[in-house]
């Protein structure tokens, strides 16, 4: 069984030198880290810092850093925060969220999942 998947960000973060990372590694997620990020008072103060606390947790790995701690996660660009987003829901298998969708021709409505990377 596969617990820990290599990635490649999008843009890459930048360090306070100015040098690029791109490259490292994510392990899956267990509850004890889901749990741990709610508990975290960022998190009890603003809900929406949970994915950055949890996403420092299991991003063990990130090319010339000692440690990712939810400071890097916090400066990451956009792109690649929806980037590690989606691939923690992928990899921990984790519904992707949905929309709902009508089609033009004949009116059915329908949930169509919304993916946050760009493939291809």
């Amino acid at each position: 069984m596969t617990t820990v998947y290599d990635f490649e960000l999008p843009k890459g973060f930048v360090d306070q030198q100015g040098v690029v990372h791109k490259r490292g590694k994510m392990r899956l997620a267990t509850a004890g880290d889901e749990i741990a990020a709610t508990r975290d008072p960022r998190v009890l103060s603003n809900p929406s810092y949970l994915t950055i606390v949890v996403l420092a947790a299991v991003i063990t790995e990130l090319e010339g850093l000692d440690a990712v701690v939810p400071s890097t996660v916090e400066r990451l660009f956009t792109a690649d925060l929806a980037f590690l987003q989606d691939m923690y829901q992928r990899i921990n298998n984790v519904e992707p969220p949905t929309m709902r969708a009508v089609c033009p021709d004949c009116g059915k409505i329908f949930e169509v999942p919304i993916n946050f990377t760009r493939e291809g």
